[in-house]
C-alpha cells in the first residue's frame, strides 16, 4: 500500500466517506423498514471534523463497527458517537442537521440529545480510561463503522444491516466493501478489527486473504448478555489474546 502523508490521508479517508455518501444516495429500502438516516449526509461536518483530527497517521489498528445507533452516531456524526464522549473527551461539538424524512420517535437533536448510546458509552469510556487522551489512543488507532445508514422499522425499532433482504443488501454491501477498503487504503492497518461477529464478517469477505489481519472482539450491545456482565475486561482479554492489549 503507498504511504499517504498526514493531511493528504485524512483528506482521503474524508474524500471516501463523501463518495460512500453519493453511492448510497440512490439505494431504497422496502418495509419493514420505513426510514433511513444517513448522518454522512445530515451530520457530514462532524463527521469531517473527526476524520480530519484523527485520521491523519498510520494506524495499527482500525477498529469496526456495524452501523449507526440512534442516540450514537446517528446524533453526532462519530462511530459510536455517545454525545457526552464526543463532546468532552473527542472535543467535537458541530451543528447537525436533520435527515430527511424523521421518525417521530427518533429525533435528531444533535448534541443537544440527552439520551445515551450504551454501546458508545462502553466503547470509548473504555478507551478513555485506558488512554487518558485521545491522542494516545488515535495515534495508533482508529474507529469506523461498516455501513453508515441507520435503518429504522415504523416501530422505531432498529433494523440491522444484516436483517435486509439480499437484493438490498448486495447493492449497499457493494458500496461498504468498497468503502472499506478505501479507509483501510489510507490508514494501512496491521489489523482491522470488528466489533461483533457481522462487522469481523464483511472485513473477511472484503479482504479475504490479501489485506490485513481480521479479529473480532465482543459487541458492546446491551442486547448482548454476555457485553452486560463486564464488556471492557472480557475484550481486554480478547485483545490480550491477539497481542494487542499491552501494559
Amino acid at each position: 500500500m503507498a504511504g499517504a502523508a498526514g493531511g493528504d490521508r485524512a483528506a482521503r479517508v474524508w474524500a471516501a466517506a463523501r463518495r460512500l455518501h453519493r453511492d448510497l444516495l440512490p439505494l431504497r429500502f422496502a418495509a419493514p423498514v420505513t426510514h433511513v438516516y444517513d448522518p454522512l449526509g445530515y451530520a457530514a461536518e462532524a463527521h469531517r471534523a473527526y476524520v480530519r483530527r484523527y485520521a491523519g497517521t498510520r494506524k495499527r489498528v482500525v477498529f469496526l463497527g456495524m452501523n449507526p445507533g440512534p442516540f450514537g452516531m446517528a446524533q453526532t456524526g462519530v462511530p459510536f458517537g455517545e454525545v457526552g464522549l464526543v463532546r468532552d473527551w473527542l472535543g467535537i461539538e458541530t451543528r447537525i442537521g436533520r435527515p430527511e424524512g424523521e421518525h417521530p420517535r427518533r429525533p435528531v437533536q444533535g448534541f443537544a440529545c440527552t439520551r445515551s448510546e450504551v454501546s458508545g458509552a462502553r466503547l470509548w469510556g473504555t478507551i478513555a480510561e485506558r488512554f487518558g487522551t485521545p491522542e494516545r489512543f488515535f495515534a495508533a488507532h482508529y474507529v469506523a463503522n461498516y455501513c453508515p445508514l441507520l435503518f429504522l422499522e415504523e416501530s422505531g425499532r432498529n433494523r440491522t444491516p444484516d436483517k435486509l433482504p439480499s437484493a438490498e443488501r448486495e447493492a449497499l454491501f457493494a458500496a461498504c466493501d468498497r468503502h472499506l477498503r478505501a479507509v483501510v487504503s489510507c490508514l494501512e492497518p496491521e489489523w482491522v478489527v470488528g466489533i461483533g461477529g457481522f462487522a469481523a464478517g464483511r472485513a473477511r469477505a472484503t479482504f479475504g486473504e490479501g489485506g490485513p489481519r481480521i479479529a473480532e472482539v465482543l459487541h458492546p450491545s446491551p442486547a448482548s448478555p454476555l457485553a452486560n456482565r463486564g464488556w471492557a475486561p472480557l475484550v481486554e482479554q480478547q485483545l490480550r489474546a491477539l497481542g494487542l492489549c499491552r501494559d
